[in-house]
């Protein structure tokens, strides 16, 4: 007799959580509470409350977490300019903190018994789920089929639903690849992205244009920060996610966001991906750029020496650890003074920064100036400067030490 009698599920609403919803009644003979979250992948949710119900569900949870989402995880990973193993933009990790931590929540709502997700067993997924579960509720038990059936093709998983009688609805053009969206990125994998030699074809990619058939004309942007998350675009003041769907969308029709990766995943195999990341890309560039004019040097390479320790956290599904908030809390320390404009160019695949200026400014034109500075700036300083740095140097060289 299980002793689990309600489980929470995540729940997309197709082929393998729908499957899920079904083999967690049978197997475990409980009653199962879908949760849904939009959190920008482009597709309507609403569908998934019907599919719900036609599998016996009657709680069902579906949610709006677009501005919760932009605002509470990826601003504040931007904050730390957070690029996994020096290209990837954390686009899948950053969504899983929030879907646990709502899960966590709504099982505590309705009295579950444990979490259920449909993350595989060969993926980061499981690891960034269930650690964010058991790091917000330790005693809570975790479902995770991927590892306990043997349904693990997509023939099986078909044959499942006819044998079960779910309807499942089998899309002309539907995408052949691995696909995950939130409003940060769209990331594809499988297929002949299989083969890290093999191109990816051009009709695979969904929100953006080639390069090539951008726009002959580039698209000018002002960006307006404050504590280092953007609060305006041109002039007009927006919410977090609708600064992210804006700039998803002209930096899409500029071709812009797009990379080709082999990455290292947690579980300890190389995966080869393919991301979207169009206004990530943007958002990267331009904080470093308002950063640049308003952070004190040591605080900017502090910073930046923390950067790599924070993305692999988030890469690995750390979101809820105290390392992370220790980090967190020391970034967004220095936020403060970053304040300001930033002006792109978008053109064919590339941000430029034309422009950047801020009250909080540490740039000094008469310190940097090469004319004449009118005394603010002794060249002399320098001689003395060089030499103590270089007394180190000299000591090793008249010892005879080689380099």
């Amino acid at each position: 007799m299980s002793d689990i009698n309600k489980v929470v599920l995540a729940y997309s609403g197709g082929l393998d959580t729908s499957v899920i919803v079904k083999w967690l009644q049978e197997t475990y003979n409980c009653e199962v509470v879908t949760f849904t979250a939009d959190i920008g992948q482009g597709e309507e949710v609403e569908p998934a409350r019907e599919k719900a119900k036609s599998l016996g569900v009657k709680e069902i949870y579906i949610e709006d977490l677009r501005e919760e989402f932009t605002r509470d995880y990826v601003f504040p990973m931007f904050r730390a300019n957070a690029v996994y193993e020096g290209e990837y933009l954390l686009g899948t990790s950053i969504a899983r903190p929030l879907i646990a931590k709502r899960l966590v929540e709504i099982a505590d709502e309705t009295g579950a018994d444990a979490i259920s997700h449909g993350a595989t067993g060969k993926g980061n997924d499981q690891v960034r789920f269930e650690l964010g579960a058991y790091a917000l509720k330790p005693g809570i038990k975790v479902i995770a089929p991927w590892r306990e059936w043997d349904l693990n093709s997509r023939q099986k998983l078909l044959d499942y639903c006819d044998q079960h009688g779910i309807k499942v609805e089998k899309q002309k053009g539907k995408s052949p690849y691995s696909m995950d969206a939130n409003l940060l990125h769209i990331s594809y994998e499988g297929e002949v992205l299989e083969d890290p030699w093999a191109q990816a074809e051009d009709d695979m990619w969904r929100w953006s244009v080639s390069p090539e058939e951008a726009p002959e004309e580039p698209t000018i942007i002002d960006l307006t920060y404050q504590c280092g998350d953007i609060v305006a675009i041109n002039g007009e003041a927006m919410k977090a996610h609708e600064v992210l769907s804006y700039l998803n969308k002209v930096a899409g029709e500029n071709g812009i966001g797009r990379i080709d990766i082999v990455e290292n995943r947690y579980v300890g195999m190389k995966s080869r991906g393919c991301y979207e990341t169009p206004g990530g890309t943007i958002m990267l560039k331009a904080h470093r750029a308002i950063e640049s004019i308003t952070l004190d040097r040591e605080v900017a390479h502090l910073k930046d020496s923390i950067m790599p320790r924070y993305a692999e956290v988030v890469y690995n599904g750390y979101w809820w650890s105290p390392e992370r908030r220790a980090m967190q809390a020391l970034i967004d320390e220095t936020q403060g003074p970053v304040n300001g404009d930033v002006r792109l160019k978008l053109y064919k695949g590339n941000v430029t920064v034309l422009g950047r200026r801020s009250e909080d400014s540490l740039f000094d034109e008469k310190i940097a100036t090469f004319e004449e500075d009118e005394g603010a700036y002794d060249q002399k300083d320098a001689e003395g400067f060089i030499k103590l740095n270089a007394l180190r140097l000299r000591i090793a060289a008249s010892k005879g030490r080689k380099l």
